[in-house]
């Protein structure tokens, strides 16, 4: 490690030590606190205000259990500094059983702009408009879109996506029902960006840009005929082999594509930089210090891997909103050494865990 990103490393984790002492003094002071904290500090042998001095104090939390974020009342995770505020909430997962749901006030927006400063302007010009090509109703991804496009002086186009419905007809072996679906979607797509709206960025998902893709090869025209000339897109679907296609196949030259990892209750993890020399490698860094991410052994979740070697992805989350000390993720992947533009450790390779890679459906998105 060079004696720059040594230095960089060592005020990241500066400023990680510090946000972990705010948000814990936050999240359990009775002024200010989120009543299930605490209430779910009388739990715990220790005062979590006096305890945590940095980061690593975090590990002496329990797990964060997801079905804690099944069912109501959600104004339990509401600070009570912001009890007063306008309150959104948006659901993960859910495609069976009561979803999870994360109530929030500014995060998306903080979040997202945050993530906006990593955009190179000549490929997502400010001002340009946007197209919001994945899932809607009660999930974050839309309205945090739009507000991206808003930020950077655009405005948002949207389609309607309900993936819960094609994961059910994939479960029910109803494959052609499914992808009629799809098309479904990418024809909502191609009606927008062939109105005249002037769109030139745009968020999707790695099968969904596919299918437009490939729908506007059938038409005569491409992703850069059509004006794109910015995308990020995510999902797990985003794997290397996809990424070379996506670069070399699909968009060519001009249209700039950039990977991220992300979901409601961690905010937006950016892609290191695309380098040729990684061959097509993905490396997702957390935002730091608002969120950060551990690869753990699979066996014990206080223990981190090795770099380079496989794990868990451990999640935490450290806003004024929500305090997650430690959360297992569905996925896994490789640990990877931290990067000048995001100094601290990544991700690579995420995939489905496992365990549960099994048993779990993917749909059009």
């Amino acid at each position: 490690m060079s004696d720059t990103l040594e230095t960089l490393v060592a005020q990241a984790r500066q400023k990680l030590d510090q946000q972990t002492r705010e948000i814990v003094e936050w999240h359990f002071n009775p002024q200010t606190g989120s009543p299930f904290w605490l209430e779910k500090a009388q739990e715990f042998g220790f005062d979590p205000r006096k305890t945590v001095q940095g980061f690593e104090d975090l590990k002496k939390f329990p797990l964060f259990e997801d079905e804690w974020l099944r069912g109501g009342p959600v104004r339990r995770w509401v600070p009570k500094a912001y009890a007063d505020k306008p309150i959104y909430v948006f659901e993960t997962g859910g495609t069976t059983g009561i979803p999870k749901t994360r109530v929030v006030v500014e995060d998306h927006w903080i979040d997202y702009e945050m993530f906006s400063e990593t955009l190179p302007d000549d490929k997502f010009p400010r001002g340009s408009n946007w197209l919001m090509l994945g899932p809607s109703g009660p999930r974050r991804l839309r309205l945090a879109v739009e507000h991206l496009a808003q930020y950077r002086g655009g405005i948002c186009f949207c389609v309607d996506l309900d993936p819960r419905w094609v994961v059910k007809l994939l479960k029910k072996g109803k494959i052609a029902e499914a992808k009629e679906y799809q098309a479904h979607v990418i024809d909502q797509a191609m009606t927008v960006l062939s109105a005249g709206h002037d769109i030139k960025c745009m968020f999707t998902t790695p099968k969904l840009l596919e299918s437009l893709g490939l729908r506007l090869i059938d038409e005569g025209s491409s992703i850069a005929e059509a004006g794109i000339t910015g995308i990020f897109a995510g999902g797990t679907e985003f794997t290397p082999q996809w990424y070379r296609f996506a670069r070399e196949e699909l968009l060519g030259p001009e249209v700039y594509i950039t990977p991220t990892y992300g979901n409601t209750l961690m905010g937006l993890a950016c892609g290191k930089p695309f380098d040729p020399a990684d061959n097509y490698k993905i490396t997702y860094y957390a935002p730091q210090p608002r969120a950060a991410v551990e690869v753990v052994d699979f066996e014990n979740h206080t223990q981190q891997v090795d770099y380079g070697e496989t794990g868990r992805v451990k999640l935490y989350t450290l806003t004024k909103e929500l305090f997650i000390p430690g959360f297992l993720e569905r996925d896994e992947g490789e640990r990877e050494r931290p990067h000048e533009k995001y100094p601290w450790d990544g991700v690579s390779g995420v995939r489905p865990y496992h365990e549960f890679a099994k048993t779990t459906t993917v749909g059009v998105y």
